[in-house]
């Protein structure tokens, strides 16, 4: 698969912007010493405004090699600065033009008279930068307990968003019997809120690059509240099916959005375990709502008040996120801090990077649509990983029905009580989280042993584990629940295995993806998000045809065989992943064996690796997990 000229430039970009870590490769990016001059807190006197403007004017056209190894931190929150903007939402102005579009037509008449004024200084003198690596008004420099809470109001954000995908699911026979359809258009409800996560992050991704993260989370959180509010008022089939679409398209927000918080806030050594964490919330939403949901429909509330509960959760995430959230995304932080120096100083050339951009709709739709397509259909790695990961959240959704199928079709339970038995389930997932999260000191030595440099397939033994769970906790559901004859505890713990597998595969085989394809990763993701989203939308459909026309125990059998065979994915890519990604146009590659390379001061830099990608801080490719 041939590269496109906007994902030439893209990939110049970064190297552009990190030279040092794409040293062997060709490269069309300007030496190091001649990246833009930071003005930062060694650069720059703090004792007033005028002796900063002063000097400012001074530090055109020098060498900005010592500016690399005195600031490596501040030089890499900036590239990662410049590959967000590139990879999501199009140019930055650092390369060629300061737009994305030009326009033929010839320029207007200034008016009154008056000629055209001579061109400004340079405008770089006159943007906004943070005051050094250490500059508390960055969101990774924040107090800790500043961070908690609002990792904490995130978490719940995100809750909230997957509790109201499956919250639906016990409502979905009384619907039936309402509105006198059959128990699949039903289903619908869950599969069109579903469907919403697979389009919403088309929108909320670029949004969040363009405007900072808190205007999605708000908007977000409000517009699933209002179409909530909508479904729970609804008074024909079509309306709450159309609003559930919306409530899942502005629910998907935070789901695209908050891991890009964390990676705002967090460095290398704990943004795993954050991530880790509200990977959590995001898996266990959907296990938790359906008890809740049952016990609410057969109550005299009726079906309508599980989506008032969804709304009145959806407000108070919206309330939290609007009065106590502050904005992380740094490019957005220097706009804000650009707009009070303007005010201030009454100087009105002042002004941030971000404020320089314009997006070409055209480059928009290619970055956000075009490219993710080509790698999922284009990558063999992002293709099979893909392929596999959608069945995983399919399983996810296609559970909604067939453990009720089992626990009320044959234990004969009540809604609310059979929605305990997802507990199974939840207990496998936290599981899962505690194991990957205890696998991180072996990680950091080997990352430290082998120069910072991460090998992808470091991630691949969890998901080979963890698919051989998730098989053998499909097996274990349908051959111990068919019957009736064995205790219901026993279909129960199966989902411990279920669990921990499909915990264990989605968040390391997402990881995969950002190690292996860096700089495109967060297309990867999109792709990938898109994919599986269908899946999930789609296998509830004929979930119940299959386990009432097969029986449960040849439907869990089918499932588990599908399962037991994808599990040969990764342990292929575990072997052969470095020969894929030699041959990609996307994956970045390094020369194997290479000798160390050494810059201008003569420090010896990280040795190439055959198959490494080196991770910076905060860039997109994390953002996207």
């Amino acid at each position: 698969m041939t590269l496109t000229e906007a994902d030439r430039e893209i990939a110049a970009a970064e190297i552009d912007a990190s030279p040092k870590e794409f040293a062997g490769q060709e490269s069309l990016a300007r030496r190091s010493d001649e990246v833009e001059r930071v003005l930062s807190a060694s650069s720059v006197s703090t004792t007033s405004l005028e002796e900063r403007q002063r000097r400012a004017r001074r530090v055109s056209g020098v060498s900005t090699q010592h500016d690399l190894e005195r600031h490596p931190t501040e030089l890499s929150r900036i590239q990662t600065q410049r590959s967000q903007h590139t990879n999501t939402v199009g140019r930055s102005g650092t390369r060629g033009s300061r737009t994305s579009r030009r326009s033929e037509k010839p320029l207007p008449p200034f008016g009154a008279g008056k000629p055209y004024p001579p061109q400004l200084p340079d405008p770089d003198e006159y943007v906004v930068e943070f005051d050094g690596p250490d500059d508390p008004m960055h969101a990774m420099n924040w107090p800790f307990k500043k961070k908690f809470w609002t990792a904490a109001m995130l978490g719940y954000t995100s809750l909230v968003a997957a509790f109201g995908s499956s919250i639906f699911s016990s409502a979905t026979s009384t619907i039936a019997k309402i509105y006198h359809v059959n128990l699949t258009v039903g289903i619908l409800g869950v599969s069109f809120y579903v469907l919403g996560f697979a389009f919403g992050p088309t929108l909320w991704a670029p949004l969040s690059e363009l405007k900072g993260r808190k205007l999605p989370l708000v908007i977000g959180m409000f517009g699933m509240a209002i179409f909530s509010i909508a479904t729970a008022t609804a008074k024909d089939l079509q309306t709450i099916l159309i609003t559930r679409f919306f409530g899942g398209f502005f629910g998907a927000c935070p789901l695209a959005v908050v891991a890009a918080v964390f990676s705002d806030m967090f460095d290398n050594r704990t943004r795993g375990i954050a991530i880790t964490l509200f990977s959590m919330t995001v898996f266990t939403g959907p296990m938790m709502a359906p008890f809740i949901g049952g016990f609410i429909t057969t109550s005299y509330l009726g079906w309508r008040w599980t989506e008032y509960i969804v709304a009145f959760m959806a407000f108070l995430a919206f309330g939290l996120d609007l009065l106590f959230m502050n904005e992380t995304y740094p490019p957005q932080i220097l706009v804000k801090k650009a707009s009070e120096l303007r005010r201030r100083t009454l100087n009105w050339g002042i002004h941030a990077k971000q404020e320089e951009i314009e997006i070409d709709f055209k480059e928009l739709i290619s970055k956000n649509f075009s490219r993710p397509m080509r790698l999922v259909f284009g990558e063999p790695i992002v293709f099979l990983l893909s392929i596999y990961m959608a069945f995983i959240y399919g399983i996810l959704y296609l559970f909604l029905t067939a453990y009720p199928i089992v626990f009320q079709g044959v234990y004969h339970m009540t809604p609310g009580v059979s929605g305990l038995t997802f507990f199974g389930m939840i207990t496998g997932q936290i599981l899962a989280g505690i194991t990957i999260l205890l696998q991180q000191p072996w990680y950091m030595r080997k990352l430290n042993a082998n120069n910072g440099v991460p090998i992808p397939e470091w991630r691949l033994p969890s998901v080979i584990a963890g698919g051989v769970a998730f098989s053998a906790g499909l097996f274990w559901f349908g051959w111990s629940g068919y019957s009736g004859h064995v205790h219901w505890i026993v279909p129960t713990l199966s989902g411990i295995l279920s669990g921990f597998g499909l915990a264990s595969i989605f968040l390391q085989a997402l990881n995969y993806l950002v190690d292996s394809y860096l700089m495109f990763a967060a297309s990867a993701i999109a792709g990938n998000t898109f994919l599986r989203s269908i899946a999930g939308a789609g296998f509830p459909l004929f979930s119940t045809y299959m386990f009432k026309g097969m029986g449960i125990q040849w439907a869990s059998t089918l499932l588990g065989c599908v399962a037991a065979a994808l599990v040969p994915i990764p342990i292929i890519f575990l072997y052969y992943g470095h020969r894929i990604r030699a041959k990609s146009s996307y994956a970045p590659k390094f020369a194997p064996g290479g000798p160390a390379v050494e810059d201008e001061s003569g420090d010896e830099s990280e040795k190439e690796q055959p198959s490494g990608v080196p991770r910076k801080d905060g860039d997109a490719a994390t953002n996207a997990v």
